[in-house]
């Protein structure tokens, strides 16, 4: 019977600039029989010239290190003809660093809070070219869309009641408000005929076909509550 070939272990660079982060992953790693750290740098730049040296499968990356960050470092490895994976491992969850490692080029997040067992993990799904991010990483993910989202949606308002004349503005601002007909003329000074026939403009103007669909306008563009830049009369 046929021996089946001895699958190489895994060749991990660590790349951060506190030596006693850098104990604690070898350690952890070295227990691993498919992992071995063939290496270490203190910097982003040693980094990359140990990664150059040595050609590792994974690199585990600090974002904050002197001489130059992770960031650019991981970016610098990503442009490399054959690029090792990337996994940036810090204590920095802010959705830019998140962001900025990804755009970098990384292969996975990781917080230096997760569990050993985890880590060990990512590794190995990294390494067969499967991206990882922590929970709290990818709530982070989650929470930069839905912003994006919603700092998308508010532009499209705004850019829609940015139509209106200054007076159409007010008008909508009170539909947005929930005011009838009768309370925008009084609170505009306006009779209830001019206030509907404002209305009727809104509807062409914004597209809309109904004051619902005005308020919820009004509403995403954030100005219900505060008094935006006229567009002019």
């Amino acid at each position: 019977m046929t021996t089946p070939p001895a699958v190489a272990p895994i060749r991990v660079l660590l790349v951060d600039d506190d030596p006693l982060v850098r104990s604690a992953l070898g350690l952890m790693l070295g227990g691993q029989a498919d992992l071995e750290v063939v290496g270490e740098a203190a910097d982003g730049r040693a980094g990359i010239d140990r990664a150059r040296e040595l050609a590792p499968d994974v690199v585990l990356m600090d974002i904050r290190m002197p001489v130059m960050g992770g960031l650019e470092a991981t970016r610098s490895l990503h442009a490399a003809p054959e690029p090792p994976r990337v996994i940036v491992l810090t204590t920095f969850d802010a959705d830019e660093h998140v962001v900025g490692a990804l755009a970098a080029g990384a292969d996975g997040f990781l917080l230096k809070d997760t569990e050993p067992a985890q880590i060990v993990a990512a590794i190995r799904r990294v390494a067969e070219g499967e991206p990882m991010l922590s929970p709290s990483v990818t709530r982070t993910l989650i929470e930069r869309v839905r912003q994006d989202a919603d700092d998308d949606r508010a532009a499209q308002a705004q850019r829609r009641l940015a139509r209106l004349t200054g007076r159409e503005l007010e008008v909508a601002r009170a539909v947005g408000a929930g005011l009838s007909n009768a309370e925008i003329a009084a609170r505009l000074h306006l009779s209830v005929p001019t206030v509907k026939a404002h209305v009727s403009r809104l509807f062409e103007k914004l597209e809309t076909t109904n004051r619902v669909q005005i308020a919820i306008c009004v509403h995403d563009a954030g100005w219900n509550d505060q008094e935006p830049q006229a567009p002019g009369r």
